[in-house]
This record gives C-alpha cells, sequence and structure tokens, in this order.
C-alpha cells in the first residue's frame, strides 16, 4: 500500500526505517527503495523512499540499503522453556521421549524460576531469528508473560491444561484455575494474549474439554492443541474412544471456534475436509515432526482445501532449534518433494505462512503479520548482501531458500528496536549465559542421580 504524505502533523514520526526492499506479505508485492513510518509502535505511513525523506523528519531513522523488511516471523507453536532441555533424549520416537526421558525430568526440575530462564533463553534465540510472535504452552505461564515482556516480545500464552499433575498444578480444574488467574492478572498487557491449550487428545478428558470449549466460547479465546502428531496416538485413541482425534475434537466442539492444532501429520481426506468446513488453523511443525519420527504433513492437501496454515518450531527440545527461517525452507522443500511438484509451497507461500497464517490462527491479524498501515510495528530485518546469498535476483527466494537466521540484522516490536545490526538490546547476555550454565548444572546433577534421561 502506497499513501499520500501525511498531513504536517505526522511529518515528525518515532522512526523512519529506509529500506532496499520491502515485503509487505498481504499480497505478494515487493516493493523496492520504501520506507516504512512508525509512530506509537504502529505503521502510519508506507511510501517510496524519495518521498520519505523530503516529507519526514523522524526522531530517528534506519537505512537498509542491503536488506529485505519483512513482517515479524510468528512462531505458531512451541514450548519455550524447554529450550533449557536442548539436546537432551535426542533420537528418539515421540511417546518414549515424552514418557521415559522428559516427564519425569520435568517432575525432577520444573519451577517457576525454570520457567522463567528458560523462555528468556528462548527468547533470545527467537528475537536473532527475526521472530516477534510466539505461541507457547507450557507450565507457568505466568513466568512465560514475565520472561517475554522483558524481553520485548510478543507472547500468546497457552492455558495449559492436563489431567496428571505436575510441578505446577494439580489436575485439569486445578490448570484451568492456575491459568485463569495469570489471564486476569496479564490480560490488559499490549504484548500478552492468551488460547486454552488442552495439551493433547490423550491427556485430556471429555468433561475437561467439554469445560474448554465452553470457556473459549465465552471468553473468545482460541483453542491450541496437539493433534494427530503420530499414528500410534491415532491408534491408541481408536482403541480407547473408538473414533479417531479429530473427530472426538468435532464432537465435542472443540473445532466449534478458534482451533489451532499443532502438527496434524497424519490427516484423512474427510480430516482436511472437517478442519476446512470449521475454518481451523495448523501450525506446522516440519522439523520436530521429521526428527521424531512422526512423519510429514500434508501441507499442499491443506492448502488444496482452503485451511489456514502457520509455523512452530515446537520446541527445542524436540527440534534443537528455534528457527522458523529454517522451518520456512524445510515447509517448502518437504511439500515439493512429497508432492513431485517443484512448483508447491512457493517463497511467498512459505513467508505467509510464517507471518499473516500465524497472525490469522491467533486471531491477530488486524494488528500483525504484514506490513501494513496501521498495523503494529513488528517488523524484522534480512540483510542479504553477505558473499554467501551473492547475487540475490528475488529477494523472497532468497530469504526461504538461502538465508539463514545469522543474516537477520535487525528486530523491531512496537516500534521498540529488539535487535540492532545483530546485537540483542532487550537483554543482556552475559547474565543469560549464566542462568543457563546454573540450570546446565541442575539438569546434570539430576540426570546422574539416576532421574529422567539417561546419560549416553
Amino acid at each position: 500500500m502506497i499513501s499520500e504524505p501525511a498531513p504536517a502533523l505526522d511529518r515528525q514520526p518515532d522512526l523512519v526505517i529506509h529500506a532496499r526492499y520491502l515485503a509487505q506479505v498481504e499480497s505478494a508485492n515487493l516493493l523496492e527503495h520504501h520506507s516504512v513510518v512508525i509512530s506509537n509502535g504502529r505503521i502510519t505511513d508506507i511510501l517510496p523512499s524519495t518521498l520519505a525523506r523530503a516529507h519526514y523528519t523522524p526522531l530517528e531513522s534506519v537505512e537498509l540499503d542491503e536488506h529485505l523488511l519483512i513482517p515479524g516471523l510468528i512462531n505458531l507453536h512451541t514450548h519455550a522453556a524447554m529450550t533449557l532441555m536442548r539436546g537432551l533424549a535426542d533420537d528418539l520416537p515421540l511417546m518414549v521421549w515424552l514418557k521415559e526421558h522428559i516427564w519425569p525430568l520435568e517432575a525432577a526440575i520444573v519451577s517457576k524460576s525454570f520457567v522463567h530462564d528458560g523462555t528468556l533463553l528462548a527468547c533470545a534465540e527467537m528475537l536473532k531469528g527475526g521472530i516477534t510472535t510466539f505461541a507457547d504452552m507450557y507450565f507457568f505461564p505466568d513466568a512465560v508473560a514475565e520472561a517475554a515482556v522483558t524481553a520485548g516480545m510478543r507472547a500468546a500464552l497457552g492455558i495449559i491444561v492436563l489431567e496428571f499433575p505436575s510441578n505446577y498444578a494439580s489436575d485439569a480444574s486445578d490448570y484451568l484455575h492456575k491459568g485463569l488467574a495469570t489471564l486476569d492478572q496479564w490480560l490488559d498487557h499490549p504484548l500478552i494474549s492468551f488460547c486454552l491449550a488442552p495439551h493433547a487428545p490423550y491427556s485430556v478428558s471429555d468433561a475437561s474439554l467439554e469445560r474448554i470449549q465452553t470457556l473459549a466460547a465465552q471468553l473468545e479465546l482460541p483453542i491450541h492443541t496437539h493433534i494427530h502428531e503420530t499414528s500410534e496416538e491415532i491408534r491408541q485413541h481408536l482403541e480407547e474412544f473408538g473414533c479417531r482425534p479429530l473427530h472426538r475434537f468435532a464432537r465435542l466442539g472443540i473445532l466449534g471456534g478458534q482451533f489451532i492444532g499443532a502438527h496434524a501429520v497424519h490427516l484423512l481426506e474427510e480430516e482436511l475436509e472437517l478442519l476446512a468446513r470449521h475454518n481451523g488453523s495448523i501450525a506446522h511443525c516440519p522439523a520436530s515432526n521429521l526428527k521424531l519420527g512422526s512423519g510429514i504433513a500434508p501441507v499442499g492437501a491443506m492448502l488444496a482445501q482452503g485451511i489456514n496454515v502457520g509455523l512452530g518450531t515446537d520446541g527445542a527440545a524436540s527440534n534443537n532449534r528455534l528457527d522458523i527461517l529454517a522451518e520456512m525452507r524445510l515447509a517448502s522443500l518437504l511439500a515439493k518433494g512429497v508432492g513431485g511438484n517443484a512448483e508447491a509451497l512457493s517463497a511467498w507461500q512459505a513467508l505467509y505462512m510464517a507471518t499473516m497464517g500465524g497472525a490469522i490462527a491467533l486471531g491477530k491479524e488486524g494488528e500483525i503479520g504484514s506490513i501494513t498501515v496501521g498495523k503494529r510495528a513488528d517488523l524484522s530485518a534480512v540483510q542479504l548482501s553477505s558473499l554467501s546469498l551473492s547475487p540475490c535476483y528475488h529477494p523472497v527466494s532468497h530469504l526461504v531458500h538461502c538465508a539463514g537466521r545469522e543474516n537477520v540484522s535487525h528486530v523491531w516490536i512496537d516500534g521498540k528496536c529488539c535487535v540492532a545490526d545483530k546485537v540483542l538490546t532487550s537483554l543482556n547476555v552475559t547474565e543469560l549465559k549464566n542462568s543457563v550454565r546454573l540450570w546446565q548444572n541442575r539438569t546434570v546433577s539430576c540426570l546422574r542421580s539416576g532421574i529422567g534421561i539417561k546419560q549416553n
């Protein structure tokens, strides 16, 4: 969108970013030599840089003459605090990984301070990779909120629900009670939003799901859950409930509102139609699905049905990276390879999934997900001048197929700079490293005592 210059009263904005390339995303339209004008955390104008220089005298200006400016990336599914478990129990299938390794260790070590410090570590990694928003699902969501706000990141907190006890809550009612108290505490914060997050079909009862559906309708919150992640999950569900998980969710009304299904690897044609009919969204996590041996989600078929798809990393304990740029490339390559179609999931589609797809899933498409006048100024800049990215003919294709998070130079959230020239500005890296070392020592102590994961 190119607008006329703003009236005289608006000619001294907070910030103007002059970019070599600008990908607005809502339309597959690449602008060259354009500028984004920002005031009070929102985008107020987008216009050619020559006009911007003539009509605006900003408090601050940034020159990005070798860069592609994109909307801030959205990580639609993660467990941020589990970054402190990165690399533990690798090369195992999902249920073995969870039941025999991760859950025992969590019982021994997870606390509010663990979640706070682990989330800070995750935020640092995500910010450096151009991620400005993440949808989380973990214990102690109040600690996640505190860490996200410290980092200056936007977070959609999952009010997690399980039937079994943890260090956070005793049963499903207790999880909901504590999660709703966190919602009351943080509801008005501009960076924090919420989802109801029943963990998975195999860990939440019908009674709890019915209560969650009622609360989601009353509070107008999305429901964010794992769904159809493995074939074994579906087999066990058929034995216990006599139907596949998605059909049970439909029967209980879980699909009736704003539904976000993480993974969705194993879907029948009728289930794709069911999701499309209910306007459900999918958080596609290709790296985690591959690493856990879960399979490859049918993204091409989802898109053909008109299903909204965003991208997630899952937790660093099952992916090892919180890197949406890497997920974009992997998603595109897998769709091409599985479908036998080199035109499947283009670079523009991958970028849309990583931005607008996530925003739509969270109900935030009016605020974030594209570079549009009136939206929040959540932006990431990728420098395209390195030898490994040269020559550059098609910047968006380069973003998906050549660039890495090491090429992210700047990140803004609500117009505030969180990464400048590849340096974190909102977090103290030395303090963060010291905190991580302490948690690593505590984790190693647990392992040596025989708790949770066995050392190789």
